[in-house]
């Protein structure tokens, strides 16, 4: 019998195509607006760790029934934490963490869970990691809401919502 590795093939290549487009599309439900910005940034440093990245984690084990993925994001950034050598992923994480349901306060907490077991180090620097995220965050709504306010125009009110002044 003849062996014929084209179809075991084209099966892989479908299957890493899968793998790939499930990764990339939960990455970008967990990081929301920034996913297809990392998912670039990641492509540009390495295509081949970029494929690898998105296709375990985010293809496979993101997608595995079990764990909602707010209580995925809470492991992963008490596994980042505890690293204590992965700030810059351990950002992007909390960014993810907020974008799917996990709070300020529940990120300080898990983060000062965290310092019992990874020591006050690796908990000291993933606050000040989170604490500049928050900041990010703060500073990038204010510029949103300045925005707002400066194009703000109250001719272009509705009539009805303007106050008359009235008469004596």
């Amino acid at each position: 019998m003849k062996f014929n590795s084209k179809p075991q093939n084209k099966r892989r290549a479908m299957m890493k195509k899968d793998r790939y487009e499930l990764g990339i599309e939960k990455f970008k439900e967990i990081k929301g607006d920034k996913g297809e910005q990392i998912v670039e940034r990641l492509i540009e440093l390495d295509p081949d760790l970029a494929r690898y990245i998105l296709e375990f984690p985010f293809g496979d084990i993101y997608n595995r029934p079990g764990l909602d993925l707010k209580s995925r994001e809470i492991a992963t950034l008490a596994a980042l934490v505890a690293l204590g050598n992965a700030i810059p992923q351990l950002k992007v994480h909390i960014h993810g963490a907020l974008n799917v349901g996990v709070s300020r306060q529940e990120i300080i907490e898990i983060i000062i869970q965290m310092a019992v077991y990874a020591g006050f180090p690796a908990a000291l620097n993933a606050m000040y990691a989170a604490k500049e995220v928050f900041m990010e965050i703060d500073e990038k709504a204010k510029k949103k809401e300045n925005v707002k306010l400066k194009d703000f125009k109250p001719e272009k009110l509705p009539p009805h919502l303007i106050k008359q002044n009235e008469k004596s």
